[in-house]
């Protein structure tokens, strides 16, 4: 909470051109670190730098998600095409139990001409506790519940609702949390999916200008939510006051390796902060 560094991990030199898009990160239960490195592969590393997992593709890209079941949700979002599947459950093994494929749903001409870092640029998933699954589809604007079947059961985003969604999550009360890359400003939304105005609250009075592109969003146990930008990762209430904020010191976000600089994404861990 002091910004200071109590355990890092170094990138290999011969890894380290693998950072973008997504370069996810999470504490698993235990100690060990799942993390992606995009467009290569995810690895899980131990607390003393060893590989003790890994799993790898050159379309792996932007989040990972270590199952209570033992299996690794993968997203393929980096130049993904029609034919390829924009996520995965992969085993301990490696083997592929579960995929998803957003042509079986949005195969249709309205979709068809779409291509900014691939076709979908699928940048999050995460298995929610009834099994289904969210899947954020960032060049659809639009965020997908499906179910193991591969049935889209609740679109949202539709109608311009949001703009380039990042890392959607569910909350206890059932809402809905996303950072929104809007054009009139980055900022964290949460919607509830079954009003008729579906916006509940906005971090809009939060400036991220300084920190964009905003990446990231959770809800803290405290009620706080943590803002994820490039160079800035800020904790605020639910009125808008900064209460934490952990800033990248000399450096700006700018020039053609922009995306590969700076913050991701972040979690707060080990506290009931």
């Amino acid at each position: 909470m002091l910004g200071e560094i109590i355990w890092e991990h170094l990138i290999p030199e011969d890894l380290s051109q693998y950072t973008n898009p997504g370069f996810d990160v999470e504490s698993l239960p235990g100690g060990n670190v799942l993390f992606v490195l995009p467009k290569n592969g995810v690895y899980e590393v131990d607390r003393d730098g060893n590989t003790v997992w890994s799993y790898l593709d050159p379309k792996v890209s932007h989040d990972a998600d270590r199952l209570p079941n033992g299996n690794t949700l993968v997203v393929w979002g980096a130049g993904d095409t029609k034919d390829d599947p924009q996520v995965r459950e992969i085993s301990p093994s490696g083997e592929t139990v579960w995929a998803w494929y957003a042509r079986d749903q949005f195969g249709d001409s309205s979709y068809a001409d779409i291509e900014r870092g691939g076709w979908t640029h699928t940048n999050a998933t995460t298995r929610l506790p009834n099994g289904n699954t969210l899947i954020s589809l960032r060049n659809f604007h639009l965020i997908v519940e499906v179910n193991p079947e591969g049935t889209v059961l609740n679109v949202v985003g539709e109608r311009g609702l949001l703009h380039d969604p990042h890392d959607p999550e569910i909350l206890d009360n059932g809402n809905m949390l996303v950072a929104n890359q809007s054009k009139n400003g980055h900022f964290a939304v949460e919607l509830d999916p079954e009003a008729i105005r579906m916006l509940v609250w906005t971090s809009r009075s939060v400036s991220m200008q300084d920190a964009r592109p905003l990446r990231d969003t959770d809800r803290l146990p405290n009620g706080n939510t943590l803002l994820t930008g490039s160079t800035r990762i800020v904790e605020i209430t639910s009125t808008g006051e900064v209460v934490w904020e952990l800033v990248l010191k000399d450096q700006t976000y700018v020039g053609p390796d922009a995306p590969r600089l700076g913050f991701y994404k972040s979690e707060r861990i080990g506290s009931s902060r």
